[in-house]
């Protein structure tokens, strides 16, 4: 009889099978596929040898009415034509709804505000930041299964590390529009952690410090043996060589004394800041030159120019590391390597920054362009099941806290910032007023104390609670966060078992101007929302021992003398009239005053229940 052959965990059931798995990096500015060939990942290129795509999509009707459209360098070049049906940087429209666009008259788009996500419209239809990423995604997989000649099993999918909730769910709704499997979405720094430590076999503490085109990603890791550790992370969604791109673009403007009017002359004149600017990383001058419709704009600007005008920007990008290390408890010097990504940080004054705030040079021995696809490509290989060497271990991060709202409009934290991923917590909440059937569940994200000043994520409810006292039920709420970053929330009454739960697919109205100052406003209003939160807590207590007050009232108030009902009535409109005034220490006073003036009947009602409790009974039926 033959043995029956079960295959290692994660391993293809057929040794001599391999699984085609890829790592894309799906960047504002351009993205890349790489895969593991041959026993090393490299970057996948295409019919003319290019591994770079760049992320641009252009659509276009034909004489007889039929639409295509055209991807990568084609739809680049066409960018200053059809600025209006060729759209770029969409990574920067992707969770954003028009009102969350900063200045969008700058950019040459005829943009349309749908249920959720801004879209753009041109001659194919509005297109949504999901439509145009997909169509990016999908000429990769193509460009992919084309080298390999076979379908492919996966792919992981890089993300900035300040992606939030809504921003991951659509990136992966468009990998799924352009018809992949998502093994993962990986944070960019965390990628190019892989490929760089795995290329030197590098161990200790690493900085990624990660300026691409439309967002700028700092994190923290831990190196060693195959474990990759993220410390802490950090960031801004909105910074990045765009806004270098859009700051060069004004000053050459200014200069000249020209404006850029329509769409196709501010297109032209970002190509051009942007072709400049990539000039003066290599030379220490360079000439800015394009047509515009009120002439032809030429200007001279030299890299110390391009330093001044960008020093705002990299100011900031050094703020966020300053955080991320005093999160982490580290100085600056105990940091081993600081590995430069993104194609931003071929600037000689990021680099010059970067390297005198951490004292040392940074690494870039390998190509910011294609770091991130390459780690990301290890770790779709290994995902696979393909790397029969050993375990690849990853240890990310939560970038932003997450919680629940409580009375008073105040955010209980279940998982905080900087929380290993995947991770399960719970906590146990209770009711507020007695016979309450149902509770409320709403979750929310960010660092503030009030739920006003965090991300709303879902709502959900838990009915069918028994009716008991206030206080007396025991509600546990679990929040589970996969390895994606992706949540999921569910809530059990634990006497009864009635439970409810939500996979938050949050939509997409989220401003990655929000995302970028959470951290920021957290720290920046720390005090002033401590203070705020003791208030509220001090409300919802003293509305408490109000609504507790009440009912005993209406239960018992006959125990009272009119004397004695009066002075309890003063008391809770002493309440009343300071929850109003905001004055905590009033509060808390006058709150500690209806507890004491009312112990005396809280006495005589235990005595009434006792006394009818006994009623009837003999000694020994007690």
């Amino acid at each position: 009889m033959a043995l029956l052959q079960i295959s290692e965990p994660g391993q293809s059931p057929d040794p001599h099978q391999r699984r085609i798995a890829v790592g894309i990096d799906l960047g504002t500015t351009h993205s890349l596929v790489a895969a593991v060939r041959h026993g090393s990942a490299e970057c996948l290129p295409d019919e003319q040898g290019r591994v770079i795509l760049p992320s641009a999509v252009r659509y276009l009707v034909d004489d007889k009415g039929r639409t295509r459209r055209q991807i990568g360098y084609e739809a680049m070049s066409a960018q200053a034509e059809d600025p209006l049906n060729t759209i770029v940087s969409v990574k920067r429209f992707m969770g954003r709804k028009l009102s969350d666009l900063v200045d969008p008259g700058r950019l040459p788009y005829q943009f349309e505000d749908q249920p959720g996500m801004v879209g753009v419209r041109t001659v194919d239809g509005v297109k949504s930041p999901v439509e145009v990423s997909a169509e990016i995604l999908a000429s990769l997989r193509q460009r992919a299964e084309d080298t390999f000649n076979d379908d492919l099993f996966g792919a992981v999918i890089t993300v900035p590390a300040y992606f939030d909730d809504a921003q991951r769910q659509a990136t992966k709704d468009a990998a799924q529009m352009a018809g992949l499997n998502v093994l993962r979405l990986l944070n960019e720094p965390t990628a190019a952690a892989i490929a760089y430590g795995l290329d030197n076999g590098a161990e200790g503490l690493y900085a990624i410090y990660d300026l691409g085109g439309g967002t700028f990603d700092i994190s923290l890791l831990q190196l060693s043996r195959g474990v990759f550790e993220v410390v802490a992370t950090g960031g801004d969604s909105a910074l990045g060589g765009d806004d270098i791109d859009h700051l060069l673009a004004d000053a050459a403007l200014l200069d000249a004394k020209m404006q850029a009017v329509t769409p196709q002359d501010k297109r032209s004149v970002l190509v051009a800041a942007r072709r400049t600017k990539e000039k003066l990383s290599t030379d220490g001058s360079a000439h800015l030159s394009c047509a515009l419709s009120g002439g032809m704009l030429s200007v001279s600007l030299t890299r110390e120019r391009l330093a001044a005008l960008a020093k705002p920007l990299i100011d900031k990008s050094l703020a966020s590391v300053k955080r991320v290390l005093r999160d982490a408890k580290v100085k600056p010097d105990e940091v081993k390597g600081v590995v430069m990504v993104g194609g931003s940080t071929r600037m000689p004054a990021v680099r010059d920054a970067v390297g005198a705030f951490f004292g040392q040079t940074p690494l870039t021995d390998l190509n910011p362009d294609e770091v991130v696809a390459l780690g990301a490509a290890i770790q779709a290989n290994q995902l696979a099941g393909n790397n029969v060497q050993g375990e690849l271990l990853l240890l990310d991060v939560l970038p932003l806290s997450l919680g629940l709202e409580t009375m008073g409009g105040l955010v209980e934290r279940i998982v905080p910032r900087n929380t290993p991923i995947p991770c399960a917590r719970a906590q146990d909440f209770t009711t507020f007023k007695d016979g309450q059937t149902a509770l409320a569940v709403h979750v929310v994200q960010g660092e503030r104390e009030q739920v006003e000043h965090c991300r709303s994520l879902a709502r959900f409810e838990l009915r069918g609670i028994p009716p008991m006292a206030a206080g007396a039920a025991r509600i546990r709420v679990s929040f589970q966060v996969d390895a994606d970053g992706l949540l999921s929330v569910s809530a059990k009454e634990q006497l009864s078992g009635v439970e409810a739960a939500v996979v938050v697919k949050p939509s997409y109205g989220l401003s990655d101007e929000q995302v970028a100052n959470m951290l920021r406003e957290g720290f920046t209003t720390a005090a002033a929302d401590m203070k705020d939160r003791a208030l509220r807590e001090a409300r919802v207590e003293a509305e408490r021992m109000l609504e507790a007050t009440r009912t005993a009232l209406a239960a018992d108030g006959d125990l009272l003398s009119p004397e004695q009902r009066a002075e309890i009535d003063a008391l809770m409109v002493q309440i009343g009239s300071r929850c109003d005034r905001g004055d905590l220490d009033a509060l808390e006073s006058a709150t500690k005053a209806l507890a004491q003036g009312t112990e005396a009947f809280a006495a005589e009602r235990m005595n009434r229940s006792i006394r009818q409790a006994l009623a009837g009974r003999k000694v020994d039926q007690v």
